[in-house]
């Protein structure tokens, strides 16, 4: 029987005329596009009447993610691969029976596999549309409805800012599919980049970049998508030629997400990045850090000291942050200190710190709240980031009034951290005096345990972490992937530390101003424990794998660090040379 053209359904249905229908048929066949794409972005056909005619030709029925959300069952989509529910673009929804119910948006689906798979004898799929597929897909992965869920309207909330109401209503539901499938991921940064007429979209899962393939927008609806997330975050979306930066709140279900958004202009279009940071959640504590036992102590005793300048460093997104909230949190339950903290923003709430969050709009910076601290009897100030020269000082000069300040820098090394606070005026008595402990660290990518096996250690690796020959006993370990994972083998990160303590012979190092290759010698004959040495006890733990070492270690570094010169004599301090 011959089938109805899909422009003829949807004249039918009222969704378009003929005329329209005959422009975009013609339309179609000289750009070689389907029609009901030209009908969408040409004509202003909705998504839905499109999917909805495309379900009569095809002899499917039609489903709204809203009636399927009642019915879903989480725990299936759990029981086939990633890599044939997206190549298929289907999702099992519920099994009642020998019955299997799919939802897919491809209405040339043929699945007849997908029911013998999941124990079933039958499959009815429904059609669906792009976009409620992707809210279904990544609702589901999150595991938050059932029986007994929530409505899907609960599912996610929109952002604080309000959406136009001259945006596509379609393009608002991607956008928050989007983020969802995000969250689903575990993602930290959501990336939103064109090249040429190619819009692509990629997540940061677990450290690593990976493209989402299963979103493909036009340039439109990129564009489209791109100004939905500059209305939720108070940007101006008329403005394109320069870099903008904003922030908004959005929920999924009881999990709170403070969205950082940041636009830059580019060659081709502009780009997007959003920057996902969980509000509410329980903060690690020091042992879920991944910390050795001897780290743990070390960082543990420092908690209690009277006073002094305890720093965590790394790049961004090295889980500094994490590290200090472990603190705070032994910290609060200690009631005969005053904790105090200042931070942009307020990642956790913890009961029994006073947490205060900068507004550079009425002028309480980092420096600021440090100057006001001082005057409120505390023991212990957390400061957030030490950005600037004023924060910089105000930090020195609170330890040395006899307070514990917790703070971090970007750098690259523990002894690079001495190095920023003198590139920041700072005195380098006051520092060699004041500095009480520096923690470098990076996060390394956490072996799947569902799928953990043993392997042979790379050798070509192995030939540079280990020249003398590998060690008696030397065992690595690595994902295989799996469901859990999603094929990646990696699942969570876990922190690799350097700890370096300020012993006397590296303050007096400090003090006169040793070039930081002495210094860092300095600082081996004091016994700091290395990147390379914390990673390699994490390897041998099965907690990482071998090939972590390439990311977080500099080449020359691999095979540790050559034996340290006899120490220098140390001769009068250098002047510094005030430049009128």
């Amino acid at each position: 029987m011959l089938q109805q053209r899909l422009g003829e359904l949807l004249v039918q249905s009222g969704a378009t005329s003929t005329p329209t229908a005959e422009a975009a048929a013609l339309e179609s066949q000289h750009t070689a596009s389907l029609i009901g794409e030209v009908l969408r972005e040409r004509y202003g056909v909705t998504e839905r009447d499109v999917y909805d005619a495309l379900a009569r030709q095809r002899g499917l029925p039609f489903a709204e993610a809203e009636e399927l959300f009642q019915l879903a069952d989480p725990g299936l989509a759990e029981q086939i691969s990633g890599r044939f529910r997206d190549f298929h673009r289907v999702i099992p929804i519920r099994r009642d029976g020998d019955t299997l119910l799919a939802a897919t948006c491809d209405p040339h689906a043929h699945l007849p596999e997908l029911a013998s798979a999941l124990e079933a004898h039958r499959l009815d799929l429904r059609l669906v549309t792009p976009t409620d597929y992707y809210r279904l897909r990544a609702a589901l992965l999150l595991g938050n409805l059932g029986e007994g869920g929530p409505a899907p309207s609960a599912l996610w909330q929109r952002a604080v800012a309000p959406v136009s109401e001259s945006l596509d209503a379609s393009m608002v539901q991607l956008f928050d599919a989007l983020l969802l499938d995000a969250v689903a991921e575990r993602a930290s940064d959501l990336h939103f980049e064109v090249f040429g007429d190619r819009p692509r979209i990629r997540i940061r899962a677990d450290g690593d970049l990976h493209e989402v393939g299963h979103y493909r927008l036009t340039p439109a609806q990129f564009v489209s998508v791109v100004n939905v997330a500059k209305v939720r975050a108070r940007m101006d979306i008329a403005e394109r030629r320069a870099p903008q930066g904003g922030r908004f709140s959005a929920a999924v279900r009881d999990q709170g997400f403070d969205v950082r958004a940041q636009t830059q202009p580019s060659l081709h279009g502009e780009h997007l990045v959003l920057r996902l940071l969980p509000q509410e959640r329980v903060p690690l504590g020091i042992e879920d850090l991944g910390f050795s036992a001897s780290l743990s102590a070390a960082y543990r005793r420092l908690l209690v000291s009277p006073a002094g300048l305890v720093l965590v460093v790394g790049p961004t997104g090295s889980g500094k942050s994490t590290t200090l909230y472990a603190g705070l949190q032994i910290l609060a339950a200690d009631l005969s200190r005053k904790v105090i903290s200042v931070e942009d923003p307020i990642e956790y709430a913890i009961d029994g710190v006073q947490q205060c969050q900068v507004l550079p709009e009425v002028g309480f910076t980092f420096a600021t709240a440090m100057r006001a601290f001082v005057r409120e009897d505390p023991d212990v100030i957390l400061v957030g980031e030490i950005r600037d020269s004023e924060t910089a000082l105000e930090a020195l000069r609170a330890s040395q009034t006899g307070h514990l300040v917790l703070s971090t820098l970007h750098c690259n090394d523990s002894v690079d951290a001495v190095q920023r606070l003198l590139d920041l005026g700072m005195h380098p008595n006051s520092i060699g005096s004041e500095l009480q402990a520096v923690i470098a660290q990076r996060l390394a990518k956490r072996i799947c345990a569902s799928c953990r096996v043993e392997t042979d250690p790379d050798p070509v690796l192995a030939a540079e972490v280990f020249p003398s020959g590998l060690p008696p006993g030397f065992r690595t370990f690595e994902g295989r992937g799996c469901p859990r994972c999603s094929g990646r083998g990696t699942y969570g990160r876990v922190a690799v530390a350097e700890f370096l303590t300020a012993a006397p012979e590296l303050r007096i190092g400090i003090a006169h101003q040793l070039p930081l290759d002495e210094l860092r010698a300095v600082a081996r004959r004091t016994g700091v424990t290395t990147l390379r040495d914390a990673a390699l006890d994490l390897v041998r733990e099965g907690v990482i794998a071998f090939s972590e070492l390439r990311d977080m270690i500099a080449p020359d570094l691999l095979a540790g660090a050559p034996e340290p010169p006899a120490p220098l004599r140390a001769g009068p301090p250098r002047r510094r040379v005030a430049l009128a």
